[in-house]
Parts: C-alpha cells; sequence; structure tokens
C-alpha cells in the first residue's frame, strides 16, 4: 500500500516542446507540460470542456528519452509522484509550484 501513497497517472498532450537542462554531472532533466482535458454537461445542459495544465520533470534516463522523441501535441503517458517545491525569482519573490516527478513514461498515437 506504500506505493500508493503518493501516485500520479496522467493522459494528456505536450503543450510545447520540452525543455532540456544538461546539469554538470553529465545527467539531464527534461521539463515540460502537458494537458488533460474533461467534458461534461453544466447544469443547463451545454456540454464543457475542462482542460487542466500539469507542470512534468523528468531526470536522467527518461529525460533522455523525453529530449529524443517528444514534441508539442504528442500525447503521452505519464507516471510519478506528486512534489511542491519553492523558489525565489531573480526579483527576489518567492514562488510555489507543483509538479509530477515523472518516473515512466508511454507514448501514445502514432
Amino acid at each position: 500500500m506504500n506505493a500508493l501513497k503518493n501516485k500520479v497517472q496522467l493522459i494528456g498532450n505536450l503543450g510545447q516542446d520540452p525543455e532540456i537542462v544538461n546539469l554538470e554531472n553529465g545527467s539531464k532533466l527534461a521539463k515540460f507540460s502537458i494537458a488533460t482535458s474533461e467534458n461534461y454537461k453544466n447544469a443547463q445542459g451545454e456540454k464543457v470542456e475542462d482542460t487542466q495544465w500539469h507542470n512534468i520533470v523528468a531526470w536522467g534516463k527518461t529525460a533522455e528519452i523525453v529530449e529524443n522523441y517528444l514534441v508539442k501535441g504528442k500525447q503521452v503517458a505519464v507516471e510519478g509522484k506528486l512534489v511542491h517545491r519553492s523558489y525565489e525569482t531573480k526579483e527576489g519573490e518567492k514562488r510555489y509550484i507543483t509538479e509530477v516527478r515523472c518516473n515512466e513514461l508511454l507514448m501514445l498515437g502514432k
């Protein structure tokens, strides 16, 4: 049951080409976002599409796969864990971000 404590599974489409960062130790970091959409009918019976954007980060071999195969619009399935962190901008503002740290990646579609 421990494996289910912080587990995220998403299927969505990349909103832009991934950002790849080559780290000093030789490993890679890939950052990208995917959109997930749901359709439902509101109280008036109108069809509504709700799109959510999710920030994804991948490290090491997974980041290399992202770099070589993923582009804007590509549909992917992502599995990982939810991570909350904060950072400071150049202007000294504190910002908070929620990301999915990707453990597994499956390319879908053509």
